[in-house]
Formats: structure tokens, sequence, C-alpha cells
């Protein structure tokens, strides 16, 4: 084992490092995985450009990896030295309120142990899996599934628990609003729970063509067309059953409710920037009966039928991975994925 590694670490908004860092010392219950690839996110590209909360610089980045385990910790059983395995960026306590609410998304001590925020991330050669995560949400990967593919695991995860919040629509419509890896990965599953007809908006040419090849019926480019005229013609003039937004922006949120139909739902799956406010049409909020449903993180559950999503092949995440990078151009790849030139990054350490 080497006593240094290489690591992404971001220090200020703008400013990352790559630098030598110490191999982490694995403590009780964890797994120590040499990494083989790791993801670029759309948090990650907002935690470049504008910082994080959470993070406690220099923090270092990323929280989509594969790799195969170095090392295992005392306690652990069910990992050992050289299987592939995969992991989520948390894991919940099981023994707050709101664990035993039965919503361990919203868990009271989730940010303890955060990968890439709170805890050291997978921008790096080797990456330390904390103890909570190693028991409720870390993965062997069977042989013949890509590592990239798998690597993911947590954006699907997420998706798979926005869909948990809401009806679902056999052969309904719906809508949802951004062309990027989560929008993507949205109208995979809007498919697999049974929409009839799949309609996505973007503003970039690039992205709905992507779209056309993860089962997408109809692209829309909101800065061409009126969007809400467009949705009405595609519904018979009603509106969607669902509409997702997965851009995250305060404009798009207040668009979302004017496509969907009386009795319709809206997802707000995209995270606004903190402090955002937003404002809604009470009327038809109020006499169409629309339900506004909010997304945050994954369950341990979403995140066990996510892993089988992926090593099933009823979710393809090929079409978001535009390309790949060696882990020390980390910057280039959040540069190039916030401008929209790319969807999701791969990441390699060196060998």
């Amino acid at each position: 084992m080497p006593a240094s590694m290489l690591a992404i670490r971001f220090y200020k908004p703008g400013e990352l490092k790559a630098e030598q860092v110490p191999v982490p010392e694995l403590g009780a219950g964890e797994l120590l995985v040499k990494s083989s690839v790791a993801l670029t996110c759309g948090t990650d590209v907002k935690m470049y450009k504008r910082g994080h909360p959470l993070a406690n610089p220099p923090q270092i980045m990323g929280h989509e990896f594969a790799g195969t385990v170095a090392a295992v910790g005392k306690g652990v059983e069910n990992f050992r030295a050289g299987m592939k395995v995969v992991a989520a960026n948390s894991a919940p306590c099981n023994t707050c309120f709101y664990c035993l609410s039965h919503q361990p998304n919203l868990c009271e001590h989730l940010n303890e142990s955060l990968v890439g925020f709170t805890w050291p991330g997978a921008y790096a050669e080797y990456v330390r899996v904390p103890e909570r995560i190693v028991r409720q949400n870390t993965f062997q990967i069977p042989d013949g599934v890509a590592l990239e593919n798998v690597a993911s695991l947590e954006p699907l995860a997420c998706v798979v628990h926005g869909w948990d919040l809401v009806d679902p629509v056999p052969g309904g419509s719906v809508v949802i609003i951004g062309g990027g890896p989560i929008g993507l990965l949205h109208a995979q599953l809007a498919r697999l729970n049974g929409a009839g007809n799949v309609i996505l908006c973007d503003v970039m040419e690039e992205r709905l063509r992507e779209a056309q090849g993860v089962g997408v019926d109809v692209t829309i480019n909101s800065a061409n067309e009126d969007l809400a005229n467009r949705i009405l013609t595609l519904t018979d003039n009603r509106g969607a059953d669902l509409v997702v937004e997965a851009v995250g922006r305060p404009e798009t949120w207040e668009t979302a409710p004017h496509l969907a139909r009386k009795g319709g739902s809206v997802l707000l799956f995209g995270g606004c920037p903190s402090g955002t406010r937003v404002s809604f049409n009470t009327e038809s909020i109020h006499y169409g009966e629309l339900q506004i449903q909010g997304a945050f993180h994954h369950t341990p559950s979403a995140v066990a039928r996510a892993f089988r999503l992926i090593v099933s092949g009823q979710v393809d995440i090929g079409p978001l991975i535009s390309r790949e990078m060696p882990l020390e151009k980390a910057e280039e790849a959040l540069q190039l994925m916030g401008s929209g030139k790319a969807l999701k990054i791969a990441l390699r350490p060196p060998n």
C-alpha cells in the first residue's frame, strides 16, 4: 500500500488542487477502496462554482465511484480484498426521529459521513468508506458489469426515491424539464413506471439528441417553442399527468405546475440555490388539485433497487457519460460539464 495518493481537493469556489495526500487509515467496520472510476456530478459542479455549506476546505471532492477493495477494517464480514464494489455516498443512522418515522433520507445524522462533503471524497486514488455505508449501502459488483455504469448508483438511487413519492402513471404522459444526466435517468424511470408518452424539454439541442437514445418520445427545445402550448397539444389540451423538474432553477420550478393537468402531479426534484424563493399560482393548485412534491436524497431501499436496475440493464447509464479524462483534469471536467458541453465525465485515477 503506498503512503500517499493523488487527490483533488476543493479550496474555495473556482479553485481545485491536485495534490499528494496520505492514504487514509481504516477504522473499525470501514473499507478502503482503490478507485477505478469517479464520475462528475451536477452537485460537484455547483460546489466547484459556489461552494457547499457542508464542505470544510480543503475537501476531497466526488461521491460517485466504483473500484476494488484494497483493505477491510476490523469487524467487516461481507467484503474482502480484491472484490469489486460500489457504494452510495451516505447511509442513515436508523435510530433518530426521521429514521424511525420511515424517512431515512431525512436522517438527522446523514451529514456526519457524507462522502465528498463532510467525508473525504472519491476524486482520489483511494476512498475510505464509512462503516454505516459499508453496512447498508455497499454492494459487490457482478462480473461483466462496467464499473463506470454502476458508479452512477447514487444519482439513480435519488431518482428512484423521487418516483417512490409520486403516483404511477401507467399509459399517462410525463414531462421532464431538463436534459442533463438526472433528466435522462428520470426519462428511463418514467418508462419503467409505465408512462405512455415521455416528453423531455431542454434549451440545448445536443442534450435533446442524447435524450432520444433513452426512450424519450418527444423532445422540445423550450428556448425556441412555447412550452406550455406544445404540452397542451401533446396531451389533448389537458396537460401532463406528471411533470418532473430536473434542473434546479427558480424559473423552472415556477414553470412546472403550468404544464400539469388538473389532478396531476409535479415532482420538484432539482435543488435550487440556498435561500431561493419561488411563487406559484394558488388558483391552479387549489382548484386544479395539483399535487406538488419535493424530493431529497435516497433511502437504503432506493439504493438497493437502483443497484439492481443498473446490474440488470433496465437502466442504461452509457448515454449519460460523455467522455473519460484522467483524474488530475477534474477541474477541466467540471468546467466542461458546467458549460453544458458534456454530461457526466468518467475520471480515471492513475493505475
